[in-house]
């Protein structure tokens, strides 16, 4: 029996796929995959330069080199991140410097990064934290104070706006995207970046394309001119690099997937909206949505609760059992902090080795309270239903649980 595909990928993923093999993975006369995702990408978004790249984390890593980042500097990122954010400050020889988070939006909060800045500070890392945008507006207030460029994390918040109708991603130096299985879009594995900024965008293009020195900003062909490129007199690396190329296979379905980008985001957004309308009309005290200020579009990674039910003695890990019994699909816990994830917290005691660099034991300095109680406390609801009947299932199980709770 023949078997169906998946109801994310039945648009043009499987024709693209062909044309990429029919090809011989060759371009052909209208361009790669890669090119065709970057251009439209760049459309959606309004910007100049996208940058295709293997994985979300690459992204982060080649924005922040981009940016200058290296052995010496620090970047201030959200305590409550994913530990990739962390590992990109660390390859680059730098230290991540962990700021604290708003205890209603789960987002960076602006008054702790300007506490946490130094002379050493390179750059300020936001992350878009479950589908909803930081408050930009404080944060490149400061970020223009102290001449410091801004990388915004929008692997979980596609499409998302704030109160002046920006869009995530737009609005600092640059703007990062995963895209991964779990996205709002996906290619299975891969990454995208995109920016105004000429430099950066030609400095994070070479540095995920081995450093070829004929790579443009706007432009990731190795071989412009074969006559030129099979000279044995021809120089090819002019810059240290890495291979962060995205494949024309995962091209394929990225460009596909970004043509229904705003179907995907519309469904999520639908879903997220149906949690929060139940939790208002059920009134419960144990959970409190992620708090969403007027006039900004939350895009809904996931819906993100406080769980308040420790205190009326019920466990986090009872209550996702519960749901899970009644029909709901799980719930997802929030990361550790990254400032208490083993590899990060050892580093307190023993410095990290980065490159010929030893850092000192004060590496990743400054407390964020609020962060780690949040993170024992987060839960997180899926959003990526195919239809409303499957969004009614997880209210229904919801309001089951909630019900044999109350």
């Amino acid at each position: 029996m023949k078997k169906k595909i998946g109801w994310r990928f039945k648009g043009n993923e499987i024709r693209y796929l062909t044309k990429v093999l029919k090809n011989d993975f060759s371009a052909g006369s209208d361009a790669s995959m890669t090119e065709k995702f970057e251009k439209k990408f760049a459309k959606i978004h309004n910007q100049k330069f996208a940058i295709a790249s293997n994985s979300g984390t690459s992204t982060l890593h080649q924005a922040l080199l981009s940016i200058g980042v290296g052995h010496g500097h620090e970047v201030i990122i959200p305590a409550l991140t994913v530990a990739m954010c962390g590992f990109a400050v660390w390859q680059c020889g730098a230290v991540p410097v962990y700021a604290d988070v708003d205890e209603y939006s789960f987002l960076i909060d602006p008054k702790d990064i300007e506490k946490k800045i130094t002379k050493k500070t390179k750059a300020i890392m936001v992350v878009h934290t479950y589908g909803l945008m930081c408050d930009m507006d404080a944060i490149l207030k400061i970020a223009d104070k102290y001449k410091i460029n801004v990388l915004e994390d929008c692997a979980q918040c596609f499409l998302g706006k704030d109160h002046k109708n920006r869009i995530s991603g737009t609005v600092g130096s640059i703007g990062s995207w995963s895209l991964e299985s779990s996205k709002h879009i996906s290619s299975g594995e891969g990454g995208i970046l995109t920016t105004n900024n000429a430099h950066f965008a030609k400095i994070m293009r070479k540095y995920g394309t081995l450093g070829f020195k004929n790579i443009t900003a706007q432009n990731g062909k190795v071989r412009i001119s074969r006559d030129k490129f099979q000279d044995p007199n021809w120089e090819r690396h002019d810059q240290f690099g890495y291979n962060y190329r995205l494949s024309e296979i995962c091209s394929a379905v990225a460009l596909a997937q970004t043509e229904k980008i705003n179907i995907f985001v519309k469904k999520r957004v639908e879903a997220g909206n149906a949690f929060l309308r139940f939790i208002k009309k059920s009134k419960t005290s144990l959970l409190i949505p992620q708090e969403i200020k007027k006039n900004y579009k939350h895009t809904f990674y996931t819906f993100a609760c406080v769980f308040n039910g420790e205190s009326r003695g019920i466990s986090w890990q009872s209550f996702r059992k519960k749901f899970i019994e009644n029909g709901g699909d799980g719930i997802y816990a929030a990361w550790k902090t990254v400032n208490n994830e083993p590899c990060f917290a050892d580093v307190r005691k023993n410095g990290l080795f980065s490159g010929n660099m030893k850092i000192s034991k004060s590496y990743g300095w400054g407390e964020t309270p609020v962060a780690i109680n949040l993170q024992k406390k987060i839960m997180q609801f899926t959003t990526n239903q195919r239809n409303k009947k499957e969004i009614k299932k997880q209210i229904l199980a919801l309001k089951k649980t909630l019900e044999f709770y109350e």
